[in-house]
């Protein structure tokens, strides 16, 4: 019998769910036939919900993990932004830590034998399907400015293979008295695989690598473009300017209007030898 495999992802909010109608379209488009899993929570609207159902993916409403108060208190939006500031970017309004932690959930999803987990603020400009062959837990590094970022996992780009007793075990190792997750759910899984396979960087480009580190980004490797920090939908945000093409990328993946051959759009500029 054929492996199940599928791609998740998650939405928590109307603004997540906008995003996601690029990022399922952007699947499609690679010609991948894995299942599409859309996990949502109460706080999404339908009327948010119904592109995504018009373009096939599975809708599955999920709720928050069954945390402690303290737990939940520890990771509260104020607590987590007081005492880890973002300093290299600026996070929207409706970035809410907490939540991070529902995308554990896929580990119940045991009808698939693998899935591939993509942040909602990402799109996949080729083809991925190779990514169902590696290992639990596969992630790429959290680069996008050193480096040094490079023993650091981004967990917007994960291979995982769901088990109800992984997540069992997980529930109980998450919730431990005093535990605070500085990344919330980055840190937990680095923490919980200790051993976490490393992805090429290309299957998990962050945006700020275009100005950060210009020399790593080849869009003839690049397989997906992750938007961390500021999104690609706000108005006139901080970088806009420097991430303009990428911004453009992002819209026309979500307007399925001319979409671009990636192999035909320029690299950032690098400055020269002398």
């Amino acid at each position: 019998m054929p492996e199940k495999h599928a791609y998740v992802t998650l939405v928590t909010n109307s603004d997540y769910a906008m995003a996601a109608v690029a990022l399922v379209r952007s699947i499609l488009l690679s010609g991948s036939e894995a299942a599409i899993v859309v996990l949502y929570t109460e706080a999404v609207p339908p009327s948010a919900l119904e592109p995504l159902d018009a373009l096939g993916a599975q809708l599955q409403r999920v709720s928050h993990l069954p945390m402690s108060e303290a737990f939940n208190q520890r990771h509260a939006k104020k607590n987590i932004h007081s005492k880890s500031p973002f300093l290299k970017g600026e996070k929207p309004q409706f970035h809410t830590p907490l939540d991070n932690f529902i995308k554990l959930r896929l580990w119940e999803m045991d009808e698939y034998d693998r899935v591939v987990f993509l942040d909602a603020d990402t799109i996949v400009v080729r083809n991925v399907d190779k990514l169902f062959g590696y290992p639990e837990f596969s992630a790429a590094p959290n680069v996008y400015e050193t480096l040094a970022d490079f023993h650091r996992l981004n967990s917007g780009v994960f291979v995982a293979t769901p088990s109800k007793r992984t997540f069992e075990t997980m529930l109980a190792e998450l919730d431990q008295p005093e535990a605070y997750w500085r990344r919330t759910d980055q840190s937990f899984l680095e923490h919980f695989f200790k051993d976490w396979h490393g992805l090429p960087v290309f299957f998990n480009m962050l945006q700020y690598v275009w100005f950060n580190m210009p020399v790593l980004w080849d869009w003839k490797s690049v397989h997906i473009v992750h938007y961390q920090y500021e999104k690609p939908w706000q108005v006139d945000h901080p970088k806009s300017q420097q991430l303009s093409l990428l911004i453009k990328l992002w819209q026309a993946y979500y307007s399925g209007k001319d979409i671009p051959n990636v192999d035909d759009l320029p690299n950032p500029i690098t400055e020269k030898a002398p």
